[in-house]
Parts: structure tokens; sequence; C-alpha cells
């Protein structure tokens, strides 16, 4: 009778232990966990919560019902979606190889396994919709454009189309960059760098002549105001203008020092040498 006990008991515990080992369910702190009743959703744990504190997530041990429920886990953390090298035709006729590449994390885990049940395939869809979007928006830009900041703004403009399409599969995009954005070798490159050369030379043509047209401008009026002031001088002060003149002509005549000038000593030229008595 005592052995019979032991093999009951024995086999009681066991059975205890086996519906312990199918009900308990570990959620580890970087995963998200569905429990499913007959395949349908009805409880989640450890979901992403923005500015949640490490350690207050609800990851560890959940107690779930035995051969009704099962656990599918989701990755909670931040995962890169690389976008296979694609051509795209620039608005000035430019065909680029573009290299891109996002990151993107599960916020809604529901959502995310009923639209597209798996990771794998949300990657496709992402990166489906990240190619499209990248076509589309680079695709109405210079060339030139995109290696200079104005870049930021389009992958800003990418994101948040993307991300508008990754809420219908619980997803949520982080980043978007542009690993490499260059011109097919050969020709193609060699015409880009020529007409970028001419257009960069004509920019240069067009700032120097601009230059010189204000240059003109500011010379003609500091001239005119000069000429103001003289005429203001000459009506206050006529004798102190003619010296003025005079000296600025005596300058101009005998400044380099080598000049040799015949006048007669009672040229009105050479007045100012006699002085003023006689005037």
């Amino acid at each position: 009778m005592t052995q019979r006990n032991l093999m009951i008991g024995g086999g009681l515990l066991a059975l205890l232990l086996l519906l312990l080992a199918v009900a308990v369910v570990r959620v580890p702190e970087d995963r998200q966990a569905i429990i499913l009743q007959f395949g349908r959703p009805v409880a989640t744990v450890n979901t992403y919560e923005p500015r949640e504190p490490f350690g207050d997530t609800g990851a560890g041990l959940v107690l779930k019902t035995p051969f009704v429920q099962d656990a599918i886990f989701i990755d909670k953390r931040i995962m890169s979606l690389d976008v296979p090298p694609q051509t795209v035709l620039s608005t000035d006729q430019l065909r680029l190889v573009v290299d891109a590449f996002a990151r993107f994390r599960i916020v809604e885990p529901v959502r995310m396994y009923q639209t597209v049940r798996t990771e794998e395939r949300l990657a496709e869809e992402l990166s489906r919709i990240l190619s499209s979007r990248i076509r589309n928006e680079l695709g109405a830009q210079r060339f030139d454009l995109l290696l200079s900041p104005e870049r930021g703004r389009s992958m800003q403009n990418i994101q948040d189309a993307v991300n508008r399409s990754a809420k219908a599969y619980g997803a949520e995009i982080i980043d978007v960059r542009i690993k490499r954005a260059d011109l097919p070798p050969g020709t193609p490159l060699e015409a880009a760098f020529e007409r970028m050369r001419t257009a960069r030379q004509q920019e240069a043509l067009t700032i120097r002549a601009q230059g010189a047209k204000n240059a003109q401008i500011i010379r003609a009026e500091a001239d005119a105001q000069a000429a103001r002031v003289y005429a203001e001088s000459f009506g206050k002060d006529p004798d102190f203008y003619a010296f003025y003149r005079a000296m600025q002509a005596y300058r101009t005549s005998f400044g380099q020092g080598n000049s040799s000038v015949v006048l007669s000593p009672s040229n009105e030229f050479l007045r100012e040498f006699q002085g003023r008595r006689g005037g």
C-alpha cells in the first residue's frame, strides 16, 4: 500500500511539474510576449513603453492556461533594416546608385502579429515601402542637392512618409540614412563632374559680374558725392577751391619728378607759384 501511494504521489508530482512547465512562461527583458488562446491574441507582456525605466517593464515569469494558451515573442529592441542598392533617376537626368538603411522598433506587437505575423515579413514590407519612398523623394531632387545639407531635409521627408505606413504594421521608424549616393562608374560619372564644373564656373562669372556692377555703382556714388562737396566748397570759398584745384594739377604734372614744362612766367598755370598779390 505504501509503495502504491508513493507511485501515485510521484505521478501527481510529475503531472504538477509538467503543468507548471507548460503554464509558466519566462519573458526576457528584450522581448515582448503575446499570449494566444486558440490562435487569437488575448494579452501582451512586457510591451514597449516610451521612457519606461529598465527593470519595471513586466518581464519575468508569466502564467498562462496550459494546453489552451500559447506565447510568442516579438523583439523589443531597435532593429536595423538594410535596403538593397537601387538606381534613382534625379531631375537633371542623372542615374544615382543609392544605398540606404533604416532603424525601427515594434511598438504594437499585436497589430504586427495580426498584419504580417513575423518580424521577417515586417522587415520585407518596410524595405519595400522604404525603397519606394527613396525613389520618389530623391527622384524629385537634383544631383547636387543630394551632396549638400539639403539631403537632410529629404531624409526627414522619407522617414515621415515611411513612418506613416509603418504604423499600420505596429512599427515605428527611428531613423533613415543614406550610406552612399553615387553615380555609376564610367561615362555618366565623368559627364556629371564636367556639368558640375561648368555650372560652378558660370556661377563664379555671375558673382564677378555682380561684384563689378556693385563696384561701379559705389564708385559713381562716391564721384557724385565728391562733386557735390566740391560744388559746395566752391560756393562757400571760390579762392580756396581754385587753390585746391591748382594743387591737384601741380601734383599730376610734377608728381613723377621727371617732368619738364616750358611756360612763360606770366602763364596762368603758374599763378599759385607767384602768389595772389596781383589777383
